[in-house]
């Protein structure tokens, strides 16, 4: 049975925690749907190489329990993704990278709930309550559009500015900076939305 990228990553994240290697299968079918499973039943399914240090930032193993709850998020994503026209698995995908679908994550650096919102940016956007999971998703989304307005629609760029602020992307001449963090997010969140299934922006 196809398995949900929160019941991948809960399943990554157990046997990391137990020292235990799990062994995951995926394929994306005709319709672009991604399916995981750890007991492949058809021969599309190829071995996954992906741990769990893909699948939050830092590397911070997140409750896995936490994650298997992510689709409690489902409706404010659509909507969020319908309000800024992105892509509803790029919001996934950054989520994911971002808190490991933690409502109540913070940062070391101050970032708060899903989409770890900064609290200037959280301001800027009317995010009252960033531990809000609609208001911080919604404001998060309207975030990265801007980014993505704001750099022509690169996406790696983009992300790379979400982690790192847009002008330390302006200050290094329109490329992702050589911070340690934000060279490792941006393909992490790249691979989670590739798992996710091919995406576009709009």
């Amino acid at each position: 049975m196809g398995l949900k990228l929160s019941i991948l990553s809960a399943m990554l994240l157990m046997s990391a925690t137990a020292g235990a290697q799990v062994r995951i299968y995926t394929y994306l079918d005709e319709t672009g749907q991604r399916h995981f499973t750890d007991v492949p039943d058809d021969g599309r399914y190829r071995l996954l190489h992906l741990s769990p240090q893909d699948l939050t930032e830092s590397g911070q193993h997140y409750d896995p329990r936490l994650l298997e709850r992510s689709r409690r998020y489902d409706p404010i994503i659509e909507r969020a993704a319908a309000a800024a026209a992105l892509e509803p698995n790029l919001l996934r995908a950054v989520i994911v990278v971002e808190s490991g679908f933690n409502s109540l994550a913070v940062s070391k650096r101050g970032a708060k709930g899903l989409m770890q919102l900064m609290p200037a940016t959280a301001q800027h956007y009317g995010v009252a309550d960033p531990y809000d999971p609609q208001a911080n998703v919604i404001g998060g989304a309207l975030y990265l559009k801007s980014l993505l307005d704001l750099f022509g629609h690169d996406l790696k760029l983009a992300l790379a500015a979400y982690n790192a602020g847009e002008a330390a992307v302006m200050r290094n001449g329109g490329r992702i900076p050589p911070y340690a963090e934000t060279q490792a997010y941006v393909p992490r969140v790249l691979k989670i939305l590739r798992l996710l299934g091919e995406t576009r922006v709009i």
